[in-house]
């Protein structure tokens, strides 16, 4: 991918001392001083331009434009941004692998569907909705088999959330000894945010009547790989949604068409695509997804099993890897932050390696286990830079530095890595991913 270029924004003498070492400059800037960016720098473009618009009118004025087209697609100069699809076992198993979501080309906090990412076991199953039947049994007091238009009619409720796989950040790039120097949508490309509506699985348990007996869910998807997984009854009934849509359109084949659970919070695994039944257990089933995968490599060689909740989180998402900073001056950082533990309350940045840190402006909405923007403005001096950011959520949870994340876990621990993201940025402005 070739390497992207951003320009400084206006002059330095405008924004104040710093706050924090490296050139961070106070979060207020944005929370206040909107018009005053608008005035300093893309109104001094804007004037810059206007004495050479002339008169001859862009050929995109003179030229009838395209037709109508029953299912909109991006731009033509956009199209190149696409996920990037990792698949490890190559003609031996071509359906299983993931396909990232490039965060570097995205702004705002929800993912278009077509970017959303993508992991799979076994391959995308082809599946007839008027025939697909979803079952909930085991211990419940009357055993209930749903068809999609049954399901439809039922009181439906939408939220915003993230999904990230549990191997996010850590089990694709950064588990290497030296850094790889890929996209940001190649180390944290495996969350994507979205608006989900469908129906409570409480309802549907309800209606099926629990035995008192019963304390986890069995949640089966109708793909290949059988993909199943073990749920805390709790979570079932308190915020899990039998999801049909995904912002606004019916769900895409990838994301488990004609329907799937949906976990907030929870790793994107335990969110079973194609869903097919729902068995009511006494225990946890103990799955060969839940055991032979997701689980954490302990330092006295056993493996942690049910770490449901993704922790706190966050990476900048500009400037990071892939991007050339364009000469010193005023620059706005950028990244997203979550958590499966609830809403992200605050994210500092630090430009001198974590020596100090500044609080960045989160976007609005904040909402619980959703993706939160963050922004702060920096002054680049063109001197070698380590950028970070650190989040916190509302539950009081840190994110930790990478050596003592790695610390709590065995050599080769592949999973729930939220370890702080570093970019290291040159004298030529290059960004590089580096570790510290």
């Amino acid at each position: 991918m070739p390497n992207k270029q951003i320009q400084s924004r206006a002059s330095p003498e405008i924004f104040g001392e710093p706050v924090a070492g490296g050139g961070l400059l106070n979060r207020r800037v944005f929370l206040a001083g909107g018009a005053l960016l608008a005035s300093t720098a893309a109104a001094r473009d804007a004037r810059a331009d206007s004495n050479s618009v002339g008169d001859d009118s862009p050929f995109s004025m003179t030229t009838p434009g395209k037709v109508f087209q029953g299912y909109g697609v991006p731009a033509v100069p956009e199209k190149p941004i696409q996920r990037t699809v990792l698949q490890p076992y190559g003609d031996l198993g071509p359906g299983a692998g993931v396909a990232m979501t490039p965060l570097e080309s995205l702004e705002g906090t929800i993912t278009p569907n077509g970017l959303h990412f993508e992991r799979s076991h076994n391959g995308r199953p082809t599946i007839d909705p008027e025939a697909h039947r979803f079952l909930i049994h085991g211990l419940v007091k009357r055993p209930l088999k749903f068809t999609i238009e049954s399901l439809l009619r039922y009181p439906m409720m939408t939220r915003t959330c993230f999904i990230e796989c549990a191997g996010n950040s850590f089990f694709n790039s950064n588990l290497f000894p030296e850094p790889m120097q890929v996209p940001v949508g190649m180390i944290h490309g495996l969350v994507s945010g979205a608006e989900w509506t469908g129906v409570p699985l409480n309802i549907l348990l309800d209606e099926a009547g629990l035995d008192s007996k019963g304390k986890w869910i069995l949640a089966e998807g109708a793909d290949a790989a059988g993909m199943s997984r073990s749920v805390p009854i709790e979570k079932a009934l308190d915020d899990a949604i039998i999801a049909f849509y995904q912002n606004g359109e019916r769900l895409r084949g990838e994301q488990g068409y004609p329907m799937r659970l949906l976990l907030p919070g929870f790793e994107g695994n335990m969110s079973v695509k194609w869903l097919r039944r729902i068995k009511v257990t006494a225990g946890p089933t103990y799955t060969k997804d839940e055991t032979s995968k997701y689980s954490d490599l302990m330092p006295d060689g056993t493996a942690r099993l049910f770490t449901f909740t993704m922790g706190i989180k966050s990476t900048i998402t500009r400037p990071a890897t892939g991007v050339v900073m364009y000469g010193p001056g005023l620059y706005e950082i950028s990244g997203l932050a979550w958590s499966g533990h609830g809403s992200v309350t605050r994210v500092d940045v630090s430009a001198d390696g974590g020596k100090s840190w500044a609080e960045a402006a989160l976007g609005e909405p904040i909402l619980p286990m959703a993706l939160t923007r963050f922004r702060i403005p920096w002054r680049w001096d063109g001197t070698p830079t380590i950028l970070q950011s650190r989040a916190t959520d509302d539950k009081g949870n840190t994110q930790l530095r990478r050596a003592v994340w790695s610390a709590q876990y065995a050599a080769g621990e592949l999973y729930h890595c939220n370890a702080i993201q570093t970019w290291g940025i040159g004298r030529n402005g290059e960004v590089s991913n580096v570790y510290i």
